[in-house]
């Protein structure tokens, strides 16, 4: 029997269809929606195919979780289905990369605000006590200012309204940039690659963060700009016209709608091994705030949002997405013990799951001079 986890208390009651839903898709999109155009330039234009066979393999992992879940009632969350399956070490494997991974994509959502507003004011920066502090730096900090007060909410409805918000802010987003390419006079073409081999394993690790609904956006950014598109599609709009600021600006209000909702889980792990007496609101709102502290300082030491999410999508997402949960579902199910067609798809998708990850890996630490400093 899955071994229980206490968590915190929260406010769930009342919460409706149509607000599971905001906080749902709030979670899902974002970040993926600016860096997708990136990741198309980096494999080409059969990179779409890539990322629909990532949604597909994604989809078809999801399932396998469900399944699991569905195995045995005990069984509530992620971390259930990996004590379910190997024991505490499996619990414990599950938590680490799934909460990483939730600690590092809020960090990456702060990297993102800096460079835009930095974009927008370039030439702001400050001096502390004889210490020269970059307009990144200032912006950075600024954002975590703003985002403290989402990080105090507790209660799923309050946070539905936020992620509303978010939701908005995608559709606008996607909206100004096709202005910005039909009516401001960016204009679109047919410039870029057909297919770029180098480029793979860059590509797949974004993609995996990614879901089908960035395949407009992708398209968009990679006919306006080509293969100069940044990182994050929005850094290479023009300023002067107002549909560019408004893509801008709009995009900071995404990610600040989503950081307390992708956090929420670590923070409830972290009260939750709380003793009951220590149940006091303002332990809450101190927890949660170095929480908040902790991702700025990890921004400001590590402010390269395109490595850092290349990172998190070849390390991370797919070992939470498609590698744990293939393994998971082979050790419920007893399907290691019993080879058939489902089975060899499963391992079909673990094997090009592990190569891409090493290969992502790989590629992201030689871009910040790793490899080259280890002479690996």
């Amino acid at each position: 029997m899955a071994e229980q986890v206490e968590l915190s208390p929260i406010n769930t009651g009342g919460t409706s269809f149509l607000r599971s839903c905001f906080n749902g898709i709030n979670a899902l999109t974002g970040i993926g929606l600016i860096t997708i155009p990136y990741t198309l330039s980096q494999a080409g234009w059969l990179g779409l195919c890539l990322l629909l066979a990532m949604a597909f393999t994604t989809c078809y992992t999801g399932l396998l979780l469900q399944r699991c879940l569905e195995s045995n009632p005990s069984i509530k969350t992620y971390p259930d289905i990996g004590y379910h399956a190997f024991g505490r070490k499996g619990r414990i494997i599950v938590s680490i990369f799934t909460y990483l991974e939730l600690y590092l994509v809020p960090t990456g959502i702060l990297i993102l605000e800096g460079d835009h507003l930095f974009k927008l004011f370039p030439n702001v920066s400050m001096e502390v006590a004889g210490i020269y502090i970059g307009g990144k730096e200032i912006f950075v900090i600024g954002s975590g200012l703003v985002i403290l007060p989402t990080m105090w909410l507790k209660d799923l409805r309050l946070l539905s309204f936020v992620s509303a918000g978010g939701i908005l802010s995608c559709v606008i987003v996607i909206t100004s940039i096709l202005w910005v390419g039909a009516v401001d006079g960016v204009g679109f073409s047919s410039k870029g690659k057909l297919f770029e081999l180098a480029g793979i394993p860059t590509a797949m690790s974004f993609f995996s963060l990614s879901t089908l609904s960035y395949i407009l956006m992708a398209v968009l950014g990679y006919l306006m700009f080509g293969q100069d598109v940044q990182p994050q599609v929005t850094l290479n709009l023009p300023t002067s016209q107002v549909s560019s600021k408004i893509a801008i600006y709009t995009t900071l209000i995404g990610p600040l709608a989503k950081y307390a909702l992708i956090v929420m889980p670590i923070a409830n792990a972290i009260e939750s091994r709380l003793p009951r007496y220590y149940n006091i609101k303002l332990i809450y709102i101190f927890l949660r705030t170095l929480l908040l502290v902790s991702t700025i300082i990890v921004a400001l030491v590590f402010p390269l949002f395109g490595i850092l999410m290349a990172l998190v999508g070849a390390i991370l997402s797919i070992t939470v997405s498609i590698i744990l949960p293939c393994l998971c579902y082979l050790k419920i199910s007893g399907g290691y013990q019993k080879w058939g067609f489902e089975v060899l798809i499963i391992v079909v998708i673990m094997i090009n799951a592990v190569s891409i990850g090493v290969i992502g890996t790989y590629v992201s630490l030689k871009d910040i001079g790793v490899i080259k400093i280890f002479r690996i």
